[in-house]
């Protein structure tokens, strides 16, 4: 068994400067003006006040974060100053050098501390993890997805030869050195997420045993299995829920058997997932694997758990498993999610049983899916439980439109037959150099998606443009 390290987290909202994100202060009401008894002579019914255009999404956001995701928006979105960017972030990300290495180098450290890793991350030790949680839930977030930044690097010499982690003094030290650190590594994340929210993991992290096993389509081995099922334990124990991460189309396969195997074992709630697969619509395979899936549950009396996502590898997965065009992608993330929700088969998803319980996770940057799905959900027509997720210091344009949705609280999306809105934000933490490759893949996912991060710019600049005109009014 792996051994359960107790972390105490500080739940203590700091109201220092340092904080990581600074809950927006109110802005005080308007005051309704009363008709003056020298401005008019004759007794008139008071005209209705004027209608007020609802505040912009991005309002709850505090002024810092606004600033600090203009800066690395206008960065992504400069084809100048993108290339250069990423390159300093690529050696600094694979550097062996201590002057290049954020965790040795105070100054640097400094530098991106309070700049980029401040904008994508929750912190490097309990205290900071915890304010960034309790910052993001003062907005008015749900809750967070957190991970756990440190990854195993391995040589090429040891990708070569997985096998001989199986066995002998090698297995001893694959379990010494890469699954016990990643077992550790995991259950302090799900010590430091709080009930209710969600911990993501990678199998590959736990090193040659998982990944040669993984894609070979083996179970886990004894200390693989003996880990993950101390940090499933764990967070049933503590009220957290596990989003298994999907991974390259080689080891997917893998991956999803060791999924369902877990799911089998604590997904035994009606319609209340502990533990959730990764299913990518950009592969032309997911309706299949997901309709697979839904009848596994069915037939063997489980919840399914599914965080939907487009997909993360089109760089490396064989390009004749992937859609032909964004649109074909689309079509089958927005099918997949309608027929989910409604509980009902459709045009992408298809099948011919009762669907069994399921809990949903929309991991989703754009607009228009997130918006579908809502749509049903402010309906009362959403049959399952749903969370909606994008990554922290991204998309905050489609975030804050569901936080307002959140805590608008109408009465039309408040009727009993209509779901509440779950809003989630997915960082990670660890030291800075730690979260240093993840940084780069965050770079280089703005790059592949300039047109969205050019709106995400445009919407944080209008936004600092508002409150300025704001304050000016307010002062005048």
């Amino acid at each position: 068994m792996v051994t359960r390290r107790p972390i105490h987290s500080s739940t203590k909202r700091s109201s220092s400067n340092d904080q990581l994100l600074i809950a927006p202060s109110s802005s005080p009401a308007s005051s309704a003006l009363e008709p003056s008894a020298t401005s008019s002579t004759s007794a008139t019914s008071p005209s209705p006040p004027a209608m007020r255009s609802p505040p912009s999404p991005l309002s709850v956001l505090p002024l810092q974060m606004i600033i600090r995701s203009l800066l690395t928006t206008t960065i992504s979105s400069s084809r100048i100053l993108l290339p250069p960017s990423l390159w300093a972030m690529s050696v600094l990300a694979h550097t062996t050098n201590p002057l290049l290495d954020p965790d040795r180098n105070p100054l640097l450290r400094f530098v991106l501390k309070r700049t980029f890793y401040a904008q994508f991350c929750a912190g490097e030790n309990p205290a900071e993890v915890g304010r960034t949680i309790n910052g993001l839930k003062d907005i008015g977030f749900t809750g967070v997805i957190l991970g756990y930044a440190k990854e195993v690097v391995l040589t090429a010499a040891q990708t070569k030869d997985l096998a001989a982690c199986g066995k002998g003094e090698k297995a001893e030290e694959c379990v010494r050195n890469e699954v016990m650190p990643w077992a550790q590594g995991t259950m302090e994340t799900v010590n430091l997420a709080q009930p209710g929210d969600f911990v993501a993991l990678k199998f590959t992290g736990a090193g040659r045993q998982a990944l040669y096993s993984l894609a070979e389509r083996l179970p886990p081995s004894a200390a693989m299995a003996d880990a993950i099922d101390s940090i499933c334990s764990l967070a049933a124990e503590r009220g957290i829920r596990l989003l298994f991460d999907a991974e390259q189309a080689s080891l997917q396969p893998g991956i999803d058997d060791w999924t369902l195997g877990y799911m089998r074992k604590y997904n035994t709630v009606p319609g209340q997932a502990l533990i959730y697969g990764t299913y990518q619509a950009y592969l032309k395979s997911a309706p299949r694997t997901l309709q697979r899936h839904l009848q596994t549950a069915q037939t063997e009396g489980f919840t399914l758990g599914v965080k939907l996502v487009r997909g993360a590898y089109i760089g490396s997965d064989p390009r004749h498993l992937i859609h032909d065009t964004k649109a074909d992608t689309d079509a089958c993330y927005d099918g997949i999610a309608e027929s989910l929700l409604r509980k009902q088969w459709g045009g992408v998803l298809r099948g011919g049983f009762e669907m069994p319980p399921v809990s949903l996770v929309l991991a989703s940057h754009n607009a228009e899916s997130v918006r579908r799905a809502r749509n049903i959900c402010d309906a009362g027509e959403a049959k399952i439980q749903i969370a909606f997720a994008q990554l922290q210091g991204m998309a905050d344009e489609v975030s804050c439109e569901l936080v307002s949705a959140k805590k608008s609280g109408d009465v039309q999306k408040m009727q009993a037959k209509a779901r509440a809105v779950e809003a989630y934000k997915y960082l990670v933490w660890g030291s800075t150099g730690e979260c240093m490759k993840y940084l780069l893949r965050r770079a280089h996912e703005n790059r592949d998606a300039v047109q969205r991060t050019r709106s995400g710019r445009d919407a944080m600049w209008s936004e600092l443009v508002r409150r300025a005109k704001g304050a000016i009014r307010v002062s005048m």
